[in-house]
């Protein structure tokens, strides 16, 4: 076994011996294999082990009740939350407007009002031809939220959903449908 070459041949100890380049990246201290990244494990980031050492523990949830007696205004003495806690916020705001009768339009009161204080929406609903999509959503609240406006605007207002405005089209549909039926 004379004659080889220094990068293969095993040294004293059976230890192999480094080609000159590997020497080179040793010395620079490249020759040491990164591990590599666990993509998409959590905790295995930048960020999340920042996160990790930033996060506190979450504060106890305080249970909501409700004291405000039914059908009064709500109670808003109390100090506000940090966050939005819908269950809080909503609360007795229901009933309140029922009580009050902020959802009736009383007719005999909207006849002798002028014009410009009368505000009546008819809502069509969505017709049988087309499929339901975030658009109807948006419009139902945009009426909805014009409807509330012109109300606390003293308005005597009206907001009557669901009359049909695609009629002859929802016939043609349901006569199809009804003689692939039979």
């Amino acid at each position: 076994a004379t004659g080889g070459s220094s990068a293969d041949a095993g040294g004293e100890g059976g230890e192999k011996k480094l080609s000159k380049n590997a020497l080179k990246k040793l010395a620079k201290g490249k020759g040491k294999k990164k591990e590599k990244p666990n993509w998409g494990e959590a905790g295995s980031g930048k960020k999340a082990k920042a996160k990790d050492a930033k996060k506190k523990a979450p504060p106890p949830k305080r249970e909501f009740v409700n004291k405000t007696p039914k059908g009064e205004k709500k109670d808003m003495s109390a100090p506000m939350e940090d966050g939005y806690h819908p269950q809080a916020v909503e609360a007795a705001w229901q009933d309140w407007w029922e009580a009050k009768g902020y959802y009736s339009c009383d007719p005999e009161a909207a006849k002798n009002r002028p014009d410009d204080e009368k505000f009546v929406m008819v809502i069509p609903p969505p017709n049988v031809t087309g499929s339901l999509h975030l658009g109807h959503a948006l419009t139902a609240a945009v009426e909805d939220t014009l409807t509330r406006w012109h109300r606390m605007k003293g308005h005597a207002t009206l907001y009557v959903p669901g009359t049909d405005h695609a009629g002859i089209a929802t016939q043609s549909v349901v006569e199809k449908m009804l003689m692939k039926e039979n």
